[in-house]
């Protein structure tokens, strides 16, 4: 029975810890400092709250096979192969277990609807912006034909660099640079893997205030992440004038499935680049060591017994 209530604790952590935590890694201040290891630390909370509830669903199910989870689940996948599935289950364990396979398969659901929406609409942009735009071959971008300030980034393999004709008019040299640098930045670093996840984990849990807590800041730190690659090569002031110039336009947002330069979170990124301090290095340690810990436990669960089968 301990072994047993170990292997939920363990499970259970992530889950009763991830709301706290997403509250607490939303209201900090050292995130937009150290963008990336925040990042991290949204990726864990997200994944370690995913794989606890479907490895606590699963540790409650197979507790009547055996006298440890490995084992439980080694004569689960035996009886499944044999065709006795649920020999030896009672009512509670049965529900334990569709708990755990709805979930999984909620959540795949929508991965794969996400995804595909996503992709149809980029597809859909980059015809577009192949028919309506001039390409700029000096800086491998697409320019609009339009006044309205405009700058976003379609990401992908065949990615799009996009501006406007009034963008382009409006900003400096210098500025433009940092701008198309911001863009590039996304697309290289294919932030839209990154976010969407918890694209669709809203889509799968529209009532969870944290997980569009999550969408909204995983979206303002990939922006961070981009700014930090512009100033790198041209300093923070020409990209902090190029988003005032940009923000004030108020057109400047792309569609959905595109990273827009002055989309998110623009006044905490222009606070954050005209007071650039530095960090102290252990802040990024631990909020990387806080991320393995919350993956570590679910991991450590649905890992047991794919070990305990080779040994």
């Amino acid at each position: 029975m301990i072994a047993w209530l170990i292997a939920a604790g363990v499970a259970l952590l992530p889950v009763t810890l991830g709301n706290r935590a997403a509250r607490a890694l939303a209201d900090a201040t050292w995130t937009h400092r150290c963008p990336r290891a925040a990042l991290a630390l949204w990726q864990a909370i997200g994944l370690g709250a995913g794989l606890g509830a479907v490895g606590l669903g699963l540790v409650a199910a197979v507790a009547p096979l055996a006298a440890v989870f490995p084992h439980g689940m080694h004569t689960l996948i035996r009886q499944i192969a044999n065709g006795h599935a649920l020999d030896g289950l009672g009512l509670p364990h049965l529900a334990a277990l569709a708990w755990s396979a709805g979930l999984l398969t909620w959540l795949l659901i929508h991965t794969i609807r996400t995804t595909a929406k996503t992709l149809q609409e980029r597809r859909r942009q980059r015809m577009l912006v192949d028919v309506v735009a001039d390409h700029w071959p000096a800086h491998d971008a697409y320019v609009l034909p339009v006044a309205e300030q405009v700058a976003y980034c379609v990401p992908g393999r065949h990615r799009r660099i996009v501006l406007s004709q009034g963008t382009v008019g409006l900003l400096t040299t210098q500025e433009l640079e940092a701008v198309l640098r911001h863009e590039q930045a996304h697309a290289r670093g294919r932030h839209d893997l990154a976010l969407l996840p918890f694209v669709a984990l809203t889509h799968a849990f529209p009532w969870l205030t944290t997980a569009r807590t999550a969408r909204q800041a995983v979206a303002v730190l990939l922006e961070m992440i981009a700014d930090d690659h512009a100033c790198r090569a041209h300093g923070e002031l020409p990209l902090a004038r190029a988003l005032v110039h940009m923000a004030a336009g108020r057109s400047a947002s792309g569609p959905a499935s595109t990273f827009a330069l002055a989309d998110a979170g623009v006044v905490e990124r222009l606070q954050r680049l005209l007071s650039r301090r530095d960090q102290p290095r252990w802040v990024p340690a631990a909020a990387y060591s806080t991320a393995s810990l919350l993956l570590s436990g679910p991991l450590a669960v649905l890992i047991a017994p794919l070990v305990c089968l080779t040994i």
